[in-house]
């Protein structure tokens, strides 16, 4: 099954898909013309709730919506996801995955402007976001079929594996082992740390997405602080070092020398895998989540979810790749996920650093855990109907088991292979739907523009 795993993963995340999801992300920076990058500040003032109306369509605000998709893609994808793309492809890959970052805002923008733009309503009559419903509402009913495609394949590609299996690699061998606990008999101990997940979970998700929100609101800043915290230390006791990481990131990411036999397409494919795993810009999961929010102008929830992939990759995946490359872990650690990451933070924090990540760890692990289960209940009520929508939360708990006791390969090619296939009708229809994105936000940028002209009258 494993073997299967890899190769399906593997041919998924071929050229074709590199082409579509970064030759698309170029294509709406420059088809906007900057635009969403243009608007930084105003996309920071709507965040702040400056455009708030209580009154408008929709289930949490929009500093909820960008802090519950940040707690799906500020996860453990940013620490274990980024050490196991240096340990693939070098600390160039590091390079590829801020290019995948950049387009991946221009991405966002159009793809979560449209989950505005194009809601439509479950068998509940509940309003919904999401590319399945920019697919049928905006392309159409004849195309139907690439939703439900969609929605399959988020069934899988949003399930808790890596995160489960990531947390309790590092509970265990941090925690536990060296405590002289869980040393026989991995297998039941990683079952053990399963079912507490699951139970943990399971408090959370089966409230629903305002409790979600309410909780990730909570958590996801906090999170951030403290891991940008420890990774400033870092690089304050390897201050000398960093001239030498970042010419080495630059260098290795147009020669590839240090590993991949210097291939070149290897490492920039590694790196946009492993930035779409982190960030999620054009595989659709944003797309579910900021179509809750209670807005009814499509751009301005574009602009805010567009600060995604600023955050969780340009920020958070550097700092980590920076902590993994100043103290050499990635060649000296036998780990390629979490436990290279462990690696780092014990070479520079000797004694405290492996339980400060193990704070860290489990706090972006848990978030992910409850954030990605809205995203599978939303495709399950697409195909099924939303009373049946709750049995999905079932499913999705049982697999945190799964995940805890599978190996890492067989559960990151699991994910990696249906986020691939995500992809494709998520950038397929955003792309068809452009104009209407940019028609959009000439509009609301000409109403901005009157308005605070207004202002001024007034004042």
């Amino acid at each position: 099954m494993e073997s299967f795993l890899v190769a399906f993963s593997n041919a998924a995340w071929g050229l074709p898909l590199l082409f579509l999801l970064m030759g698309g992300g170029f294509f709406f920076m420059f088809y906007s013309g900057f635009l969403p990058f243009r608007h930084l500040g105003h996309a920071i003032n709507v965040l702040r709730g400056k455009y708030d109306d209580p009154n408008d369509p929709g289930d949490i605000n929009h500093f909820e919506a960008l802090s519950s998709a940040l707690a799906a893609t500020v996860g453990m994808g940013n620490i274990s996801g980024v050490a196991v793309a240096i340990a693939t492809g070098g600390p160039g890959v590091l390079f590829w995955m801020w290019v995948s970052a950049f387009v991946g805002m221009a991405t966002k923008f159009f793809t979560c402007s449209l989950a505005i733009m194009y809601r439509g309503r479950d068998t509940n009559g509940h309003v919904e976001g999401g590319p399945m419903y920019v697919v049928t509402e905006g392309l159409g009913k004849k195309w139907k079929p690439l939703a439900a495609f969609f929605a399959i394949a988020g069934l899988f590609g949003t399930l808790p594996i890596f995160q489960a299996n990531q947390l309790t690699q590092v509970l265990r061998e941090v925690v536990l082992v060296p405590s002289g606990i869980a040393t026989t008999n991995p297998f039941y101990w990683n079952l053990g740390i399963g079912l507490s997940l699951v139970f943990i979970t399971s408090l959370v998700i089966f409230g629903g997405i305002q409790r979600i929100g309410q909780v990730a609101g909570k958590m996801v800043p906090s999170m951030v602080v403290l891991y940008m915290l420890a990774v400033f230390y870092i690089m304050f006791v390897n201050y000398t070092n960093i001239p030498g990481a970042f010419a080495m990131i630059f260098e290795d990411a147009f020669s590839a020398r240090a590993v991949l036999g210097g291939a070149v397409g290897a490492i920039i494919i590694a790196g946009a895998r492993r930035a779409a795993f982190s960030n999620e810009a054009g595989i659709g999961t944003a797309s579910m989540m900021h179509g809750a929010a209670k807005t009814d102008e499509p751009i301005r929830e574009g602009l805010v979810a567009m600060l995604g992939p600023f955050i969780d990759t340009l920020i958070v995946c550097t700092l980590t790749g920076l902590a993994i490359i100043l103290t050499g872990a990635w060649q000296t650690s036998d780990g390629n996920g979490v436990l290279m990451t462990v690696t780092a933070f014990n070479l520079a924090m000797p004694g405290i650093g492996s339980y400060v990540l193990v704070i860290c760890v489990v706090i972006f692990a848990f978030t992910s855990l409850f954030s990605y289960s809205y995203y599978g209940t939303k495709c399950f009520s697409f195909l099924f109907g939303a009373k049946y929508k709750h049995y999905y939360n079932y499913f999705y708990v049982l697999t945190i088991v799964f995940g805890a006791t599978a190996s890492i390969t067989a559960v990151i090619s699991l994910i990696d292979g249906m986020y691939a296939m995500m992809a494709i009708p998520t950038m397929v229809s955003a792309l068809i739907l452009s104009p209407k994105v940019m028609k959009a936000a000439r509009d609301y940028f000409e109403r901005m523009k009157d308005f605070k002209e207004e202002l001024k009258v007034k004042d």
